[in-house]
């Protein structure tokens, strides 16, 4: 399979246009579809974009996209249901010079990376759903749900957690993990509340787990997150009115300190409660001319906050390796090799923090007692230098090499 020059990319969030984008800048034609109708746009509230997101971004020159909206959010403080501080944490680099990590309205986000994908002249087709994929030796053809078809010389699912494309790469994909957590969150009018110079401020609840940061504007952005077993049905969370919600949220957080009743009640409306999945470890993330990327790939939790800069490093990442190696199995083998290895680490580390977040009486006791004296050790470690300070030059070769990079 040699070089490709056309691609289909599925997926209208983010993470497709930004591998259209990523694509474009590498000689490639992308193509971008998704299911939902043109100018409908995606669930969520709000999301992190840490600084190696801002960085890979930047390496596309596209980073003005998220510089210009959101505000800066560059630490942690933790506490205990009784206010008890644990500890703080930074969400982004603290290499000098460095761009600080952003806290962004999703749909912000959205709008702001398809204005720049249009600018670029990339086409987003809407209401197309994709149902099926010819894989052949000279192009894929694409299906979609009413009847039409589009080809390329490759297909690339950034289709989130839910992907279609994985189960067309991998029928027996294993299904996204539930993680015991249902989320919610909304915006809050300015109140008396008000964390310091933007950081968040995450408590972990008697019964569930709140956050919440302070826009410059004053406004309060605040997210919960609460355990719910089993694991709910497709659109069952969705389908609760928030009136009932509301009243869940006082007895959930009715024995803890801090401001989640007061935020949530000066909250007019909240976004859908919806169910947090992840996708720990994918056994194939392509097959011929098909790959995966983003949350389709290795969806980590919200913890992590790095779900949409992983999303964006894989989409600078494969067009270089597509750019620089002579075939399609060579450049996606690449790809896998040297992204694998970070993003499971990533995912992993993101997992413990989950666990932590409603435990037992003698869970709460340990994680309180430990927890002080792991952020002291970890504020300035390695490992969050490895996930921060990792930077993506367009400068540089990405021909296939053995093992990861």
């Amino acid at each position: 399979m040699s070089r490709p020059r056309t691609a289909i990319v599925i997926g209208g969030g983010i993470a497709g246009p930004v591998t259209a984008i990523a694509l474009r800048k590498a000689g490639i034609e992308a193509t971008v579809f998704e299911a939902r109708p043109p100018g409908t746009q995606h669930n969520g509230v709000m999301l992190t974009l840490a600084t190696n997101g801002i960085d890979a971004l930047r390496a596309i020159g596209a980073e003005a996209a998220a510089l210009e909206i959101g505000f800066a959010t560059p630490g942690i403080t933790l506490r205990t249901h009784t206010g008890k501080r644990l500890g703080v944490t930074p969400t982004g680099s603290t290499r000098p010079g460095s761009t600080g990590s952003r806290t962004i309205r999703r749909s912000d986000l959205y709008r702001a990376i398809h204005a720049q994908a249009a600018d670029r002249g990339i086409t987003i087709e809407g209401g197309r759903r994709l149902v099926a994929a010819d894989d052949g030796p000279e192009g894929v053809c694409a299906v979609f749900d009413d009847g039409s078809t589009a080809e390329a010389d490759i297909l690339i699912g950034a289709d989130g957690v839910h992907s279609t494309v994985r189960t067309l790469i991998d029928p027996g994909a294993p299904r996204p993990a539930y993680t015991g957590l249902i989320t919610t969150g909304g915006y809050a009018p300015a109140t008396g509340t008000a964390t310091v110079g933007g950081d968040y401020e995450m408590i972990f609840g008697k019964r569930a787990f709140f956050g919440y940061a302070t826009a410059p504007d004053g406004e309060n952005w605040w997210f919960v997150n609460l355990p719910h077993r089993p694991e709910p049905g497709r659109g069952e969370v969705e389908a609760v009115p928030g009136a009932q919600w509301r009243r869940t949220f006082t007895q959930i957080y009715r024995d803890d300190a801090g401001p989640a009743l007061e935020l949530i009640s000066a909250t007019p409306d909240f976004a859908p409660m919806t169910a947090i999945h992840t996708v720990p470890k994918l056994p194939h993330w392509h097959r011929g001319r098909m790959i995966v990327v983003g949350d389709a790939a290795h969806a980590p939790s919200p913890t992590s906050g790095q779900g949409a800069s992983l999303s964006i490093e894989d989409a600078v990442v494969l067009a270089l390796s597509l750019r620089d190696n002579d075939s399609v199995s060579a450049a996606f083998a690449g790809f896998e090799s040297v992204r694998r290895p970070r993003v499971e680490r990533i995912i992993k580390a993101a997992a413990r923090i989950n666990n932590s977040k409603a435990p037992g009486p003698a869970g709460r006791f340990l994680r309180d007692l430990t927890l002080p004296t792991i952020l002291r050790m970890t504020a300035d470690s390695a490992s969050n230098r490895r996930v921060f300070d990792h930077q993506l030059d367009w400068a540089d070769d990405h021909r296939t090499r053995s093992g990861p990079r």
